[in-house]
């Protein structure tokens, strides 16, 4: 099935042969970038900007199959939560968002999960249309340090508030 291919990538289990390795690829590739971004944000983001960080909504419940994976998420969660809260280092006024979406639909993701449902992925241009929308008409995010559900059904993309 589909999602037996994402384990080996994901982290796996516990008793995976590679799970520290696979592990310490997804926090390289999910905490570091989201961390770099907030560091980024903190010097250059201009007041009342926005970051969004990528969560995962699959990552907010227990992910046995692919635990790197929701290890990493789930630490990009929190801290969207706490740059969001206090004195974080970002400029006056500054929103973080974190999206969780179920699955994007990229080619990489087509290719390792061929006979998955395409109609349940968010499409990368709904996401950008969000990201613009969210960049133009600040009064259209959520509340800062949300975490945005992103559910896709039948091709049709709702948002909510977790």
């Amino acid at each position: 099935q589909w999602y037996q291919r994402r384990v080996r990538g994901a982290g796996g289990n516990a008793s995976n042969p590679d799970f520290v390795k696979n592990c310490d690829l997804m926090m390289k590739q999910s905490i570091w970038t989201s961390v770099i971004s907030a560091n980024v944000a903190a010097h250059h983001l201009n007041e009342g900007g926005l970051l969004t960080l990528a969560g995962a909504t699959p990552c907010l419940e227990g992910t046995s199959f692919m635990m790197g994976y929701g290890l990493s998420k789930a630490a990009v969660h929190q801290l969207t939560k706490s740059l969001s809260t206090g004195d974080t280092g970002l400029p006056k006024g500054a929103c973080v968002q974190c999206i969780l979406p179920v699955t994007l639909d990229t080619p990489m993701n087509r290719k390792f999960m061929a006979d998955a449902d395409f109609s349940t992925w968010t499409t990368l241009p709904y996401i950008a249309e969000m990201f613009t929308k969210w960049t133009e008409e600040p009064s259209s995010r959520f509340p800062n340090g949300s975490l945005v559900k992103i559910i896709t059904k039948d091709n049709k993309t709702t948002e909510s508030v977790v």
